[in-house]
């Protein structure tokens, strides 16, 4: 019997969380993605598809999508649309690869051009200024200051996102020299901490209310649930009020200052793109943008001419 493409929709789906281990959030933004897609394409065509319809979607049905996404009430900016191609797409791949249920005419769509934006670190002294003022925040105090102010060190001082600091584990603890981190794709890196860090950490640990077994998560929220992104924003949003920062001063900002200030200070572009976990170094070379003079004074001291 032939099965549905909302039915192909969802095996896709389980295949990513299980086989591919994707986060419940790129899960969510990829169903919602390829769901309003297939959606589209029954209203379009007056009824449901099943898995074979979706070998015969043609090039200007997909661009009729596209078009359909970029207008209307709530438009995508073009880095939204070439995201959810690039969902659509990933699902053709898996129907081709796993149900043999191929479609070419797709890959003659293109989508739009997307400038990649330079990314928006805070300088050394904010950094600095936003860890001492998680220490000394006067909505949490002990532990949780502790806590803040060991998070914020860990996302600055090693270039973690933060769902790879949330991932460590209370055996991760006390930290070594280096710790080993499974970032996006499930690709692991070696990333090696700083005394501060290490530091940071341990007076966090010994301040710690809560008798944790060695797999569990390390950074505990109030009442001793595993901490979750939202509150280390919501911290972030607090501290960078307090201090005058713009909006662009995020948890994942820390990371972007970590990459820049290293690049500043003379790093090369594959070791910061080892340390960041990038697959790909374009994705580094967008920090150069950032650190212009830095790389100007590198130059100045470097060339033989100069």
């Amino acid at each position: 019997m032939t099965i549905s493409a909302g039915q192909a929709l969802i095996d896709w789906l389980a295949y990513l969380a299980q086989e591919r281990r994707a986060s419940p959030r790129t899960v969510r933004a990829y169903g919602d993605c390829v769901g309003a897609y297939i959606t589209f394409l029954q209203q379009h065509r007056g009824g449901p598809l099943s898995l074979n319809d979706m070998g015969g979607v043609e090039a200007s049905e997909l661009r009729a999508y596209l078009a359909f996404r970029r207008s209307g009430d709530h438009p995508l900016s073009p880095r939204s649309l070439s995201q959810a191609l690039s969902a659509i797409r990933t699902f053709h791949n898996w129907l081709d690869r796993r149900c043999g249920v191929a479609n070419a005419a797709l890959a003659l769509v293109r989508g739009p051009r997307v400038k990649p934006g330079a990314p928006r670190p805070v300088s050394e002294d904010q950094a600095r200024g936003l860890i001492q003022e998680a220490a000394d925040d006067d909505a949490h105090e002990g532990w949780e200051a502790a806590r803040d102010e060991a998070m914020l060190t860990l996302l600055y001082g090693c270039g973690l996102r933060i769902s790879e600091a949330l991932s460590l584990k209370r055996s991760d603890a006390p930290v070594r020299e280096a710790i080993r981190i499974v970032g996006k794709g499930n690709k692991e890196r070696v990333v090696p901490v700083l005394p501060v860090v290490r530091e940071a950490i341990d007076a966090y640990v010994a301040q710690l209310p809560f008798a944790l077994e060695p797999n569990e998560p390390l950074f505990r929220a109030h009442r001793g649930a595993p901490l979750g992104p939202r509150p280390v924003q919501a911290l972030m949003q607090r501290l960078r009020g307090r201090l005058g920062l713009p909006s662009s001063a995020t948890p994942h900002a820390l990371r972007h200052s970590f990459a820049t200030h290293l690049l500043g200070a003379g790093a090369d572009l594959r070791s910061i793109q080892e340390l960041l976990g990038h697959a790909s170094l374009s994705t580094t070379q967008r920090y150069t943008a950032v650190d212009a003079a830095g790389l100007l004074a590198v130059y100045a001291k470097a060339h033989p001419r100069a």
